[in-house]
């Protein structure tokens, strides 16, 4: 509790009794023992009530610091979305007070807003909800876009000339923005860096990396979203000696850059190792455990691409564990060390060792000692923690082709599932197996971001105020997801 709170709710009790004490002492002697029982009784419910009232006022003052305790990194609050997969950046999501099933098998949005093509998936933060997107008209060009949450109503877009030359699949930026502090940063296909007021739109400052850092491109361009450390902004760009690069948030200032390595896909995490912190880095050659302070390399471990980086799920973090996932090589499970300072193999899996995990857009999660995992062909998978091997699949949550995906974020004993073809799942995953609770279209699949079958929905959503925001090539839509909502349109059919 902090000392300001005590002393206030401390010291305004002890002065009042003071203050009631001592005419009640010069009394006493005056009135004899009947009056001074009366006044000693009086004294007594007196000192009860306030003594109820510090209660209660205690309650409230710690039930705050609890709520600020936990609201997340640097003052995201557990009703928002700050970052690519939420407050934590582990596809946690906090809120209560949510539908158990749908009511119809069709989402009516909130509101609905048009926008471009992208991958990126929006990110929400006071009040505001935040995507970016491609256009080709008047010229090719990127744009920062930042809408009401509650009306859709736009407050400010930015637009940048750029080109996506050397880079396949062209819908648009893939990294999902970060918000802190009232600073959104945005990180483009092409190593377009903003920093942007989040109330204003007011350009803070912008760095063009590809130039800069000579970026030898993926072949789907930067795809990582940026992480906030401290007072750093990392990104992982894959410059000349610079496939992970940070800055300093408030000016954009380099501060340090380490490795040659490609880059790949895959968002960047930072974990408690010991008394350390410790920022996972997975890039296209190795899993790197780098000082966040100042770039040093402080642990690997070599998981190198069959052709080139395909790495796109991010680490996932359980405990002492970092587990990760791509389409070719499978599943790699490192067990991190304190004395000495490293990791080591737990177990490798793949697909010529049994039934195995190969995970391409979607991050697994990872529940008490369970892993969840949706492989690059959409089977849904359930891996025993200890050892990878496979309890069970199921093929209903999304229809099993290549690259299919669905996104996974756990709330509660819930899991909730966004698949390609547009549609929110309410479900429950166990090793016992795949129980599908409820399930609704949210939105249309569209083609920019996937030339073949009808279409893909591959953004992530956003989970913020009891709501779901969601994107594809050509809108944004927020949709209700309270349990206010059912109670209201059922109330409305009677």
């Amino acid at each position: 509790m902090s000392p300001v709170i005590g002393k206030r709710f401390w010291r305004k009790p002890a002065a009042l009794w003071q203050r009631l004490g001592e005419p009640q002492q010069r009394e006493e002697t005056q009135m004899g023992v009947a009056g001074a029982m009366r006044h000693f009784a009086a004294r007594t419910r007196l000192q009860k009530i306030f003594a109820t009232r510090f209660t209660v006022a205690l309650a409230v003052a710690l039930a705050v610091a609890l709520t600020i305790a936990f609201c997340g990194p640097a003052g995201a609050e557990e009703h928002e979305w700050p970052q690519w997969r939420g407050p934590d950046r582990d596809g946690v999501w906090f809120e209560q007070g949510l539908i158990d099933r749908f009511p119809a098998e069709s989402l009516t949005p909130r509101w609905r807003v048009n926008i471009s093509s992208g991958y990126s998936g929006p990110t929400v933060a006071d009040g505001r909800v935040f995507v970016t997107d491609r256009i080709l008209e008047p010229e090719e060009s990127e744009r920062i876009h930042c809408f009401d949450w509650r009306t859709g109503g736009q407050l400010w877009s930015i637009t940048y000339p750029c080109s996506y030359a050397g880079i396949s699949y062209t819908a648009g930026p893939r990294a999902a923005m970060l918000v802190e502090q009232n600073r959104a940063y945005s990180l483009g296909a092409a190593g377009n860096l903003y920093c942007v007021a989040a109330d204003s739109g007011e350009v803070l400052w912008k760095r063009d990396l590809r130039s800069e850092y000579e970026i030898r491109m993926p072949n789907w361009g930067i795809a990582a979203a940026p992480l906030i450390e401290d007072d750093l902004l990392i990104v992982q760009i894959g410059g000349k000696q610079a496939c992970i690069l940070a800055l300093d948030k408030h000016s954009g200032e380099p501060r340090w850059q380490a490795l040659d390595d490609d880059a790949s896909y895959s968002a960047p995490v930072v974990i408690d190792q010991g008394e350390r912190r410790v920022l996972v880095c997975w890039t296209g050659e190795r899993v790197v455990g780098l000082a966040p302070a100042s770039g040093e390399l402080l642990w690997q471990y070599p998981f190198k691409p069959e052709r080139w980086p395909i790495a796109i799920a991010t680490p996932v973090v359980h405990a002492d564990l970092v587990f990760c996932s791509e389409a070719e090589q499978g599943s790699l499970l490192l067990r991190t060390t304190e004395q000495p300072l490293g990791v080591e193999k737990v177990w490798h899996r793949r697909d010529e060792d049994g039934p195995a995990l190969h995970a391409l857009i979607s991050t697994p999660l990872i529940i008490d000692r369970y892993i969840y995992g949706v492989d690059s062909n959409g089977i849904l998978r359930c891996l025993d923690l200890k050892n990878g091997e496979q309890l069970w699949q199921d093929d209903t949550a999304v229809d099993t082709q290549k690259w299919a995906t669905i996104h996974m974020v756990q709330n509660g004993d819930r899991v909730w599932m966004f698949n390609e073809h547009g549609e929110l799942l309410i479900t429950k995953l166990s090793p016992q197996g795949f129980d599908e609770r409820s399930r609704a279209y949210l939105i249309d699949p569209t083609t920019d971001q996937l030339r073949r079958r009808e279409g893909v929905t591959w953004a992530h959503p956003a989970y913020a105020y009891r709501h779901v925001f969601a994107r594809n090539d050509k809108e944004l839509v927020c949709v209700d997801l309270s349990s206010e909502t059912t109670s209201s349109a059922a109330a409305s059919s009677k």
